[in-house]
């Protein structure tokens, strides 16, 4: 079939295998053109591998350090109608490539958050692993089911405290215009919680060491967003952010409960992206659009594969790395600096529908976000007939 992008609001309904191999090759390439220093990771788990940070991380530890990989993540496969999911022609893609260069790349399909797929997990290090010294918790999902209670919670995106009035784009109408959000009640709030905090993270590092799965000296790293002023009312402020404290307190925890084996964990604070998770909540389509246009100006744009590797080379694997007062490493000086962030303050107080084109890089913002399915991709035929078929291998 002749595949062609289905954007739905703030979704793509469909991928293209082809596109999202040769994202997967592009990003390969950039890693293996990177100083990435001695120290590395041998036997890597990435729990949320198949898009966005989480791939990245992949595709650094295993092409950037020739470590072995074993990712999780919940993709729908393809039919002879229906594409799959990027996340799984990511996938594919990465087992194929991993595959060509001799290294080691495996993957769970099914619910991270469940119990059954941690146990799975276990057995699969157990048996070709023997034990990792790397976990990239990588999850992003709008709801979760507690393994204990059975119980579903579902995540709010809503201010904290008291009600908030902001601008932001719709880009179904390409519209600019104002929105309001009601403060959440503290159920929302305490199921926000359930879904995007630490709870997960630690029950999964548990265990793994229960298990005797993970090395001495084992690295841990939950990722988050934390940026300024103009979006802590829906970050910092706001469910999301109370979330976040939460992967704050999970990173102590873990380190504090798994002392013995000398586990470090810290939460990794990285730039506003394109994902499928950002797009999704308002106020960001706007936001990115105008860091875009600033940071490209100031030549500090830097996509996924470009923080992640940074990441790994600056932080992960250097002695006595800089963290900020939560322990945290940050990777978003770029966005978060006082002088940038005046360039988009000022941007934004000045964008209206009439002018936003202009003041924007929603054109790059919309590219990336079709290049996360898979489309817009550099040297792909787009007119081509391919297949949907696709298999892990």
């Amino acid at each position: 079939m002749v595949i062609k992008p289905k954007v739905r609001g703030f979704i793509c309904t469909n991928a293209h295998p082809v596109g999202c191999a040769k994202s997967v090759e592009n990003q390969i390439k950039y890693v293996k053109s990177q100083e990435l220093g001695e120290n590395k990771p041998k036997n890597v788990l990435v729990i949320g591998c198949s898009t966005g940070y989480g791939l990245a991380s992949r595709i650094t530890a295993a092409f950037g350090y020739g470590a072995k990989t074993l990712g999780i993540c919940f993709e729908k496969p393809p039919t002879e109608k229906r594409t799959a999911t990027a996340g799984f022609y990511n996938t594919a893609a990465v087992h194929d490539f991993a595959k060509a260069e001799g290294l080691y790349a495996e993957t769970i399909n099914g619910d991270a958050f469940s119990d059954e797929i941690k146990a799975q997990t276990i057995d699969k290090i157990k048996q070709d692993l023997g034990k990792v010294d790397l976990v990239v918790y990588s999850l992003a999902s709008p709801r979760r089911t507690d393994p204990v209670t059975g119980e579903t919670f579902k995540s709010t995106l809503k201010p904290v405290g008291q009600a908030y009035t902001t601008k932001t784009y719709n880009t179904d109408k390409d519209l600019v215009h104002d929105i309001s959000l009601e403060p959440a009640n503290e159920e929302e709030i305490a199921h926000t919680v359930k879904v995007m905090g630490g709870e997960d993270w630690e029950r999964w590092m548990q265990q793994l060491s229960e298990a005797d799965v993970l090395a001495d000296n084992c690295k841990t790293t939950a990722y988050t967003y934390i940026g300024k002023e103009l979006t802590w009312p829906i970050y910092g402020q706001a469910t999301i952010g109370k979330a976040k404290e939460d992967l704050d307190r999970a990173a102590t925890a873990i380190t504090q409960s798994l002392a013995s084996k000398a586990v470090t964990a810290h939460v990794s604070s990285l730039k506003a992206l394109v994902t499928q998770s950002s797009s999704a909540i308002p106020v960001m389509p706007l936001y990115i659009s105008l860091i875009y246009k600033v940071m490209k100006e100031e030549g500090t744009h830097q996509g996924c594969i470009e923080q992640v590797s940074g990441l790994f080379a600056e932080r992960l694997y250097v002695e006595n790395p800089p963290v900020d007062e939560m322990n945290r490493y940050r990777m978003d000086g770029f966005e978060t600096n006082d002088a940038t962030q005046a360039k988009i303050k000022d941007l934004w107080d000045q964008v209206t529908q009439e002018n936003f084109h202009q003041l924007s890089d929603y054109a790059g913002y919309n590219r990336e976000f079709l290049n996360l399915f898979g489309f817009e991709i550099q040297d792909v035929d787009y007119e081509a007939d391919v297949s949907p078929i696709v298999e892990w291998k």
